[in-house]
């Protein structure tokens, strides 16, 4: 009998531990059937490197016919060699020309008795700006305008006795201006006189060209700069006094051995980005920029030399890309 029990418990644990090694291989089984039943995945090839199939790559790709690219404007260009006429940024202030200011001041003190001007009028010269009566003859005479210009400071109001600086009258003719840029010590060995330099406010797009005809001999103590300064047509009145603007004043060249127009280069997905060509298509592709100046940008890395890429129009591309990726119309 006791033979006999112990052949039920060994046939028993037998049953058990086939159950619990089918048990554990339809565990694993199913768990390595999802990898291959799931999403693709990458591939790794000789070199041990991962591979997306070309997926991503292929969602980057945005073909262009000839007749797309004309309609959209774009112009295609090649990488190659490029002189960067270079240049430095100076920031400043646009005043008025001091031999076309004029500073009036009445001759004797007195009673205002009339004002016929105000700050922002146009004067011609020998006009009549205000009446004074005078303390000492109480005779009336003129303060008239020595110049033809526009008013900049008047501090008279009628009743008001005058007789110190303080109701001085500004008048200065705007038709040309004066540019003053705040030259910084590391800079003084690359301004010269004579240098053309790009004055504009807020958009570069509507700079005017001057050059530098004064360089002040001393630095500032308070500011540590020296002062440049263009002279610059003023008739259209654009240009106001105290405005702050920038001058990119033209320096020396550079020769580079790659370079990209400055409108080719696009911040795509974190980096910046030239659209070259892909077969018919064009593709993103990332770049590491070195020097650069108002038209072109030097390319460290990234691209070949003779290589197409879009030299303007490259931000239609990227919209386009932009646009699939946040799931663009049910055309595309």
């Amino acid at each position: 009998m006791e033979k006999k029990n112990k052949y039920i418990f060994l046939v028993i644990g037998i049953a058990v531990g086939v159950v619990l090694t089918l048990a554990a291989v339809t565990f694993f089984g199913s768990s390595s059937d999802d990898v291959h039943l799931g999403e693709e995945v990458g591939h790794t090839d000789e070199a041990g490197e991962e591979h997306s199939d070309g997926e991503h790559s292929e969602e980057e790709l945005v073909a262009l016919s000839d007749t797309e690219i004309n309609e959209l404007g774009i112009r295609i260009d090649k990488v190659g060699s490029k002189k960067l006429q270079m240049h430095t940024d100076l920031t400043g202030e646009i005043v008025p020309d001091p031999d076309k200011l004029a500073h009036i001041v009445p001759r004797f003190a007195g009673v205002v008795k009339s004002v016929y001007k105000e700050i922002g009028d146009r004067v011609k010269k020998d006009e009549v700006i205000a009446v004074i009566e005078s303390n000492e003859s109480l005779v009336t005479y003129e303060v008239k305008s020595s110049i033809d210009g526009v008013v900049l400071d008047l501090h008279m109001t009628p009743g008001e006795l005058i007789g110190d600086d303080k109701h001085i009258v500004t008048v200065a003719n705007l038709s040309s201006v004066w540019a003053e840029l705040n030259v910084y010590q590391k800079d003084l060995n690359r301004i010269k006189l004579g240098q053309s330099a790009q004055i504009y406010f807020n958009d570069i797009e509507n700079a005017v060209n001057g050059k530098i005809f004064y360089i002040s001999p001393t630095v500032d103590e308070h500011t540590r700069t020296a002062t440049a300064r263009v002279r610059l047509n003023n008739s259209s009145g654009y240009w106001k006094p105290g405005m702050f603007i920038t001058g990119k004043v033209l320096t020396d060249f550079v020769e580079v051995d790659q370079a990209v127009t400055l409108n080719a280069i696009q911040n795509f997905e974190g980096q910046k980005v030239v659209f070259v060509k892909d077969g018919e298509s064009f593709r993103p592709q990332p770049v590491t920029i070195g020097k650069t100046n108002t038209n072109y940008a030097e390319v460290l890395t990234g691209l070949n030399a003779g290589q197409t890429y879009i030299a303007e129009g490259a931000f239609v591309i990227k919209s386009e890309l932009l646009k699939e990726s946040f799931g663009g119309d049910d055309d595309h």
